[in-house]
């Protein structure tokens, strides 16, 4: 478990490690943007295709009417006499063109992947039907030659594998499978109760009727976006899940990643976050132990990060093997910190002072999440020089999740743990431009920089990154100013914090190892300069450049 900061002599606090026991702070604390029409200019006129909107009447009238035609539009496309179609929805063009979306049954029973979209032009006219599947259903017996039960006993061990303690299905009903290659007759076995954590269950299972083969399974409690109130982010959109009438904070396309609620305690996974109208959060801090706002923040975390991965570096998740960790908030008492822990696979945050300063920034979520992806990658050991490496790559790393998020409320910058104000004096925890601006963190390589603490040794590799993206001297950027200096007085052009990005990337997952230090660490990012943009580039006398800057050559 690595907190997110250790106390020292002085006051302040420092950013902690993910992989063996360091704390993410120390005494030197440590979607996409939509389009929008330029202002002055005329409104773009809708495009033909583009969907147009429906009254509920008008929408009614069409699926009737639909419906009402569906015998008809079942022997156009050319189906079967034992099958028929149920309209699902339509929607309409701007050009009048109508797409109506239809289930279908096979002899009074559901065709699960049968579905299809019929199109049609304003005239009338037939313009194609997009199909689920392709295939002629016709089964030759619809006599099943496994019983039910033997059907819900497998559906069963399969929810019990994904830790449900359900020791009966809610039922199995006979339908028609045509998900995948040929339709055949098959039971639907869903099987409820709990899983392992307290979410709800829906798990479908399908099972050939025949030979009793698992022909495939899927949970059934969906998604859905909800409006987020955090505290540090603003307002923002989460992806959450609906079961029955209740959303939860379970993101199942990141990887099923969840938000729990430890309530103060300081063991176990605490309780699923649930709301009842996906609304979440209010915006400010509260000591109260049912606050939403600190889980808002920490799923907003969770969401940008996997986001900034999977979008940056083509990676899902932590480990990627699209798996999701979970978070856990309200830790403890008035605890000033915030850990990855890899033990749990888990991110859990403190309330900080007087349980209403959550240290649940987007910056600090993706620094401490990102130590993860260290210790599943390079495995940097949490001490001498390569623990400065490690707690560098979380600084970095956090940094790009800042940016990647394009969050008006959190702008992106080379602040690390500005919003969390654990100085009490509106100072960040480190400084990338120039290090020992916190009071503690080296600007440059020497001897000795190895026995400080890894969140002070970091300081060389954080300035090293900040010079390669950023370069030298005075600038501005989202409304910060920065003065970056360089030990041998030289002036270094920066390459942009995307390719940066890009070799910090690829040495850490190819060419570093648990026991880089600052020299290998030079030697890992110019290989990876160079696989990546060739030994004579720009990027790569960069890249030597700016090692040199920070006295590591």
């Amino acid at each position: 478990m690595s907190p997110l900061y250790a106390r020292h002599k002085r006051t302040t606090l420092a950013v902690a490690t993910a992989v063996a026991a360091g704390a993410l702070l120390s005494t030197g604390l440590t979607t996409t943007a939509s389009a929008q029409t330029p202002a002055g200019s005329a409104a773009a006129k809708p495009l033909a295709a583009a969907p147009t909107t429906l009254s509920a009447a008008a929408r009614t009238t069409l699926i009737q009417k639909a419906q009402a035609g569906a015998a008809g539009t079942a022997q156009r496309i050319g189906l079967g006499a034992k099958e028929k179609l149920v309209v699902k929805d339509v929607v309409k063009d701007v050009d009048g063109t109508v797409h109506t979306r239809y289930e279908r049954t096979y002899a009074g029973l559901p065709v699960l992947g049968g579905d299809l979209v019929v199109h049609t032009a304003k005239s009338g006219k037939a313009e194609g039907v997009t199909r689920a599947n392709k295939s002629t259903i016709k089964v030759a017996s619809l006599k099943p030659q496994i019983s039910a039960a033997k059907a819900e006993k497998q559906a069963v061990s399969a929810a019990k594998t994904l830790g449900s303690a359900k020791s009966a299905a809610d039922g199995a009903r006979k339908v028609i499978w045509a998900g995948s290659g040929k339709p055949v007759l098959a039971y639907e076995t869903v099987v409820g109760g709990l899983q392992d954590d307290g979410t709800p269950n829906q798990l479908h299972v399908i099972t050939d009727a025949a030979t009793g083969k698992k022909l495939y399974e899927y949970q059934g409690i969906e998604n859905a976006t909800g409006t987020g109130k955090s505290l540090y982010s603003g307002t923002v959109s989460l992806t959450t899940n609906l079961s029955g009438s209740t959303y939860q904070l379970y993101d199942t396309t990141r990887g099923g990643h969840k938000t729990y609620n430890l309530a103060h305690k300081t063991s176990g996974t605490g309780s699923l976050f649930t709301d009842a109208d996906n609304v979440w959060g209010t915006g400010a801090a509260s000591s109260s132990s049912t606050d939403q706002t600190a889980a808002v923040d920490a799923a907003y975390g969770a969401q940008e990060t996997w986001d900034f991965y999977k979008s940056t570096f083509g990676r899902s998740g932590i480990k990627n093997n699209g798996v999701g960790a979970y978070s856990r908030v309200h830790y403890g008492n008035s605890y000033v910190n915030a850990f990855w822990d890899d033990s749990c696979f888990c991110m859990t945050y403190g309330d900080g002072s007087s349980n209403t300063h959550p240290l649940t920034s987007l910056d600090v979520a993706g620094h401490e999440m990102s130590h993860g992806v260290t210790s599943n990658t390079a495995g940097l050991n949490y001490s001498g020089e390569s623990g400065g490496l490690n707690e560098a790559t979380s600084d970095i790393f956090g940094t790009g999740v800042e940016f990647f998020a394009n969050n008006s409320s959190d702008v992106g910058d080379y602040l690390i743990g500005e919003k969390i104000d654990i100085n009490g004096d509106g100072t960040p925890l480190r400084y990338m431009d120039k290090p020992s601006k916190d009071g503690g963190s080296a600007d440059s390589w020497s001897s000795t920089v190895g026995t400080k603490d890894v969140h002070y040794s970091s300081g060389v590799a954080n300035h090293f990154f900040y010079l390669l993206a950023e370069g030298s001297g005075s600038k501005t950027i989202n409304g910060v100013t920065y003065n970056s200096p360089t030990s041998n007085g030289s002036t270094v052009t920066g390459i942009g914090r995307a390719k940066a990005l890009q070799i910090w990337y690829k040495a850490l997952t190819t060419y570093m190892t648990s026991t880089t230090n600052y020299k290998a660490a030079r030697t890992a990012t110019l290989n990876a300069a160079s696989a990546l943009y060739g030994s004579t580039s720009t990027e790569y006398k960069t890249v030597a450049a700016a090692w040199s800057a920070v006295n590591v050559s």
